[in-house]
């Protein structure tokens, strides 16, 4: 299964007429964050696949006048008109795997969607009866991490803003996804280094866009 990961920018390369051409053999998208609805409601309508998002720290409430001409991500668990579904602190069983999304970033200036790490942490804690339940009754706590922001220390960056969740980097430790998935570091260079390995766990920075081959492991 090819699973198309799209974070903090609209990239052209998937904005585009010929996005079906591209990627139409992928079954599930997985949004990383401060993405305008309508670019996620193109790629739903385009691809009539099933999206799933967490929200970043940009991210405003639906009819939020804070930022014209930018309609984004509305709180809830069902589906809108978009199609689109938000995950945020919520595991989810969807294309065989379960998935664990966690919205916004560490808290650098006290707007919204900005938590602390010992935040981070209790809302994981509330999330452990049901990932030790998975992990004893179906092999694996989970499959998939969608985040915004990045582990601390794996993909981020040492300013305050793009420092990483330290409850992250636990979690990775402590329940070993497959993928873990963010977004929040903005790459500008192709050289830079997208994908970290941390023991069993592929860590990809989603920027742009990003294609996870769940068959062959490819990345």
């Amino acid at each position: 299964m090819k699973i198309l990961c799209v974070s903090d920018e609209v990239d052209p390369i998937v904005y585009s007429p010929r996005i079906k051409e591209r990627f139409g053999d992928v079954e599930l998208v997985i949004a990383a964050g401060d993405l305008p609805m309508d670019y996620l409601e193109f790629i739903v309508s385009m691809l009539n696949k099933p999206l799933l998002f967490v929200q970043g720290n940009h991210d405003l409430p639906l009819g939020s006048n804070e930022m014209p001409g930018l309609r984004v991500f509305g709180g809830g668990s069902e589906p809108g008109a978009s199609g689109a579904v938000d995950i945020g602190f919520r595991l989810v069983r969807e294309a065989g795997g379960v998935i664990l999304g966690l919205p916004g970033s560490i808290r650098y200036n006290g707007t919204r969607n900005q938590f602390t790490d010992a935040e981070m942490f209790f809302r994981l804690s509330l999330l452990l009866p049901c990932l030790l339940f998975n992990r004893i009754f179906r092999g694996r706590a989970i499959d998939l991490v969608v985040t915004h922001a990045p582990p601390r220390a794996i993909n981020d960056r040492e300013d305050p803003c793009h420092r990483g969740f330290r409850a992250y980097a636990w979690l990775i430790r402590r329940f070993k996804p497959r993928w873990f998935v963010h977004g929040h570091v903005h790459l500008y260079d192709l050289s830079e280094k997208r994908i970290c390995k941390a023991g069993d766990t592929s860590v990809i920075n989603a920027f742009g866009h990003w294609i996870i081959d769940t068959e062959d492991g490819k990345q």
